[in-house]
C-alpha cells in the first residue's frame, strides 16, 4: 500500500472517532453528557456516527481501492520528503490529543 493511502487511512480513521485518536475524545464526552440529558438524542447520535463511519469507509473503499485507469496513475509518484514533513505534525497532533 502507497504511503499515501495509508495516511488516508489513518485520517479517515480519527474522521471516524477511532479510539485513540483526537475525535473520538470529543464524541465519547458528547455522548456521554448527552445520554444523562436526553437518551433518545444520544441514541439518534450515535446512530448517525455509525452511519458516518461506515459511509467514511465506504469512500476510502472507492478512492484507494477503485477502479483505477493505469494511464493516468503512471504519472503520479508516492509523497516526497516535503510533503511527510508536513503530515508528520498532523499525524502526532492527532496521536497526542486523542491519548
Amino acid at each position: 500500500m502507497p504511503l499515501y493511502s495509508t495516511i488516508f487511512l489513518f485520517f479517515t480513521m480519527a474522521n471516524i472517532s477511532f479510539p485513540g485518536t483526537s475525535s473520538f475524545v470529543g464524541e465519547f464526552l458528547i455522548l456521554i453528557g448527552s445520554f444523562k440529558v436526553n437518551k433518545t438524542a444520544t441514541f439518534l447520535s450515535a446512530t448517525g456516527i455509525i452511519i458516518g463511519g461506515g459511509y467514511s469507509l465506504w469512500v476510502l473503499n472507492r478512492i484507494c481501492f477503485g477502479n483505477l485507469k493505469t494511464q493516468y496513475t503512471k504519472k503520479f509518484l508516492d509523497l516526497n520528503y516535503r510533503e511527510i514533513t508536513v503530515f508528520i505534525p498532523l499525524i502526532l497532533g492527532t496521536l497526542t490529543i486523542g491519548v
